[in-house]
């Protein structure tokens, strides 16, 4: 075997310290596991001017290395933001431990009592980039579910990361729990997450949250168990019965609220016999809050202050004031353009057709699939989860906003009385 290099060694011991300190949160009692969730938001409360300094260093090495608003945007932490992540923190207090919960469970004939009860993993991995709320959101559910938490947050929020591991290690130590149950591996750059790719034995499961190419490479290249969160290719169709005010309301809140994030939508669609009645008044509202239409060759006859669109706007997770409009024939049309091109995070229907909504919300294979409602509400946050870590677009273990249980395996607690197999 090869002699480890002292970096190899040092990433090595960062990760069994990681797995120590994951025993003792497994054991630790919600009221322990509380006080250091209100120790990290009043951590975030007192140290807003050191955490901005830090942000501010990061985001104008974003700007001087060409990095795109949308980026940008969710890389900058203001005093409302670091609220925000506080206020989500101290949501967690009241949400229900899910450790030792009983899934199922039932007495056998032969006298066994088994029971199906909630544990953490051990230890989370998490991969991103340019995200610090991140940071604090995966740590923060991690704490409450038991869990240690090995963060590489991307060199883009090195800095901004930094500060707030720091501050979530010192919560940590006030509560009484290890310092170790949260650390950072950015100072071992690229090698080092690849390294954690391939920490079998050492993380129990991969979490990466980012780019499409992000998350591919680490859905390829890991021998960790992986939950997979997506890119938000995400649709919004406008059926031939959607009210117009409604409609207006949701796309605009859907695209505008806040674009650079995975829930915004990305792709509009609209039954043909409502486009002429619906594609003034919706895209004029768009165009006048800033939102580029690249449209099909109807649309931009509906509309002329568009642009064509061509076949890559339809797979493409803009971020940006960007919005990809296609007329369809009918509801049939319009999920055939979704199978085709969604990146099964979120999709919504507009209409006043109960069958149409019962049909959409049934065929369409996304993990959140909504009527009459704005995209922007597929967020743990909005679903009274207190954070997320993120929404995953596969289909084993978890599917979309991840909350405390999603960070959570089980095991069987057999008792018996002297039982033996025949």
């Amino acid at each position: 075997m090869p002699e480890q290099t002292q970096s190899e060694t040092a990433f090595i011991e960062k990760l069994d310290a990681g797995r120590t300190a994951a025993r003792s949160l497994a054991s630790a009692t919600t009221l322990v596991k509380n006080r250091a969730l209100t120790a990290i938001a009043a951590e975030l409360r007192g140290h807003v001017d050191v955490i901005i300094a830090a942000n501010e260093v990061d985001l104008a090495n974003g700007r001087q290395n060409g990095l795109s608003e949308g980026m940008l945007d969710r890389l900058t932490l203001d005093v409302g933001r670091i609220d925000s992540l506080a206020e989500a923190t101290e949501d967690l207090v009241g949400l229900v431990d899910p450790i030792g919960e009983t899934v199922r469970g039932r007495s056998l004939p032969n006298g066994l009592r088994i029971d199906e009860v909630r544990v953490p993993f051990g230890v989370v991995g998490a991969i991103y980039e340019a995200r610090p709320n991140v940071t604090i959101d995966i740590a923060a559910l991690a704490i409450k579910s038991g869990n240690a938490v090995v963060l590489r947050g991307g060199s883009a929020a090195e800095n901004t990361n930094r500060v707030l591991v720091g501050l979530l290690q010192n919560a940590l130590a006030a509560a009484g729990l290890p310092r170790d149950a949260a650390q950072t591996i950015d100072e071992f750059g690229r090698e080092g997450a690849g390294r954690l790719m391939t920490a079998r034995g050492y993380v129990d499961v991969l979490i990466p949250r980012g780019s499409a190419a992000l998350i591919n490479r680490v859905v390829t290249e890991s021998t960790v168990p992986v939950i997979e969160t997506g890119a938000g290719v995400v649709h919004v169709f406008l059926d031939e019965s959607a009210d117009l005010a409604m409609a207006t309301a949701i796309v605009h809140n859907s695209k505008v609220q806040r674009p650079s994030v995975c829930n915004a939508l990305e792709t509009l669609l609209v039954h043909e016999a409502a486009a002429e009645r619906l594609l003034p008044g919706v895209l004029a509202e768009l165009r006048a809050s800033g939102v580029t239409i690249h449209g099909d060759r109807r649309t931009r006859q509906i509309f002329a202050d568009s642009v064509e669109a061509t076949e890559e706007d339809w797979a493409t997770e803009y971020m940006t004031l960007d919005l990809a409009v296609k007329v369809v024939a009918d509801v049939g049309e319009a999920m055939r353009h979704i199978r085709l091109y969604s990146t099964h995070h979120t999709e919504s229907i507009v209409t006043n057709d109960l069958a149409n909504a019962e049909r959409f919300l049934r065929e369409v294979d996304s993990a959140a699939v909504m009527v009459n409602a704005s995209t922007r509400f597929t967020d743990g946050g909005e679903f009274g989860f207190g954070a997320e870590v993120g929404i995953s677009t596969q289909k084993l273990h978890a599917r979309g906003p991840m909350g405390l249980p999603e960070l959570t395996s089980t095991k069987w607690l057999v008792r018996g009385s002297g039982q033996v197999r025949a």
